[in-house]
């Protein structure tokens, strides 16, 4: 089902025109709102009366996580504190969370762009609907829950945690629809066979799964064990939260809502743009959003567009899998994690050598995290060898790496030289998911 014709079907020039007044407009409001943009623009000798249409859009500067970063907690947001109704953040690598702000319009185009997700993954107001990615400062569960609302469906707000009375809810009340990691969607249907609950015992049609990659092997194992049609979700808080991409039936690239948020496909190296159908680093500029604005925003997805029409009938650009990144960043159960975080953590324990390994891997459908790390000669000569206090540096050390990443870590101490040292640029991280 196609929720918004209007906007999900119109034409390719009809679309430009629209994105090339709302991207004036979007300069102008930013120019006179946020000084960050106001000087950057100022630098390269830029007024918004410059940017007249789409094409233009290559005129202005990027903005990168750097400078959101640099201007915690409220350098980047345009609308006054007055108009912010809601605040979410994400991760960052110095263990500032990104600080995102969103004014009462923010929200309502948010549950528009989730509702024509929903819609396109055949959800009705006839269905119930189960969110299960994380409430709070995550932007998961809140903006999945709202777009289920706006659609008039009814919505079951699960969140993460006690997965057996999930699975019991699932059944007793014939819950049709679900939003979660795809990793938790195993975890889910593997926790179900162990209950002895058979695929036959519940209703689940289709699933919104997003928040981490996956790969087309895992699609089809939580297809054949959920017995839904599981689809692709696409977000990040910066940009808005999950709603910014979408599957339809056809599952043939994910559709972007670009009357909001225009996508740009630029090689990671060089910044310049990159044809449809090339893969590269993807950028999105915020067109319609007041409370924090971005102009060129370098996701460091790497992945490819595609506006060529979709057998749907939807028109807007779809973006292809995400191949990978083009920084360090690691995805593990939906959180943002950063080696550089592990690093600042790890040094600041002064009983930890400067010598670490990071290993993700996925152990029953979930994420894990193991990091490695040297303790330092003088406290391992002073009796660390023995079981017990490497036990308590190990708890010591895993509790201020979870204050930092949001997530528990299985941490490893190691004795002194034992992590293997290599001339020239040291791997540090091992990723086993196989999720490429």
């Amino acid at each position: 089902m196609i929720w918004n014709t209007n906007k999900e079907t119109m034409g390719r020039d009809e679309m430009r025109a629209l994105q090339g007044k709302r991207l004036h407009k979007i300069v102008k409001y930013v120019y006179h709102n946020v000084p960050f943009y106001r000087n950057k623009l100022q630098e390269m000798d830029i007024t918004p009366d410059d940017i007249q249409s789409i094409d233009d859009i290559v005129k202005l500067p990027f903005t990168t996580k750097q400078d959101l970063r640099d201007n915690y907690p409220f350098g980047l947001q345009a609308a006054p504190q007055s108009e912010i109704v809601r605040t979410h953040a994400s991760s960052g690598t110095t263990g500032k969370p990104t600080i995102v702000g969103y004014t009462r319009k923010d929200l309502e185009v948010w549950s528009e762009c989730m509702t024509r997700c929903l819609a396109a993954y055949g959800v009705t107001r006839d269905d119930t609907f189960s969110v299960a990615y994380g409430y709070g400062l995550f932007t998961g569960g809140l903006g999945v829950h709202y777009g289920v609302e706006n659609l008039g469906a009814a919505v079951v707000p699960t969140s993460t945690g006690n997965t057996e009375k999930h699975i019991r809810l699932i059944t007793d009340l014939g819950i049709t629809g679900i939003a979660c990691t795809p990793s938790y969607a195993l975890h889910l249907a593997e926790t179900m066979e162990k209950m002895g609950v058979k695929k036959s015992d519940i209703k689940l049609k289709s699933g919104a799964f997003g928040a981490e990659p996956w790969t087309e092997n895992m699609r089809h194992e939580i297809e054949s064990r959920l017995g839904l049609k599981a689809y692709n979700l696409y977000g990040l808080s910066e940009i808005m939260g999950p709603c910014v991409s979408y599957e339809c039936d056809c599952q043939n690239g994910s559709h972007i809502n670009e009357d909001h948020f225009f996508p740009e496909i630029i090689d990671p190296v060089t910044l310049q743009p990159l044809p449809n159908g090339e893969t590269g680093e993807l950028v999105f500029t915020t067109l319609t959003k007041e409370g924090m604005p971005l102009l060129r925003y370098r996701t460091r997805d790497l992945c490819s567009l595609d506006s060529t029409p979709c057998a749907c009938g939807r028109t807007n650009v779809r973006m292809g899998r995400v191949l990978g990144r083009s920084d360090d960043m690691l995805i593990i159960r939906g959180i943002n994690v950063f080696p550089s975080q592990v690093e600042s953590v790890l040094l600041s324990i002064a009983e930890c050598a400067p010598y670490y390994r990071i290993v993700v891997d996925r152990v029953n459908n979930l994420d894990t995290l193991t990091v490695q790390v040297e303790i330092r000669q003088e406290f391992f000569s002073q009796g660390f060898d023995t079981l017990h206090p490497i036990t308590a540096l190990e708890k010591k050390v895993a509790s201020a790496l979870k204050s930092v990443l949001s997530i528990s870590p299985i941490v490893q101490v190691k004795q002194p030289g034992s992590i293997e040292r290599v001339d020239g640029k040291t791997k540090v991280v091992t990723d086993l998911r196989n999720i490429k």
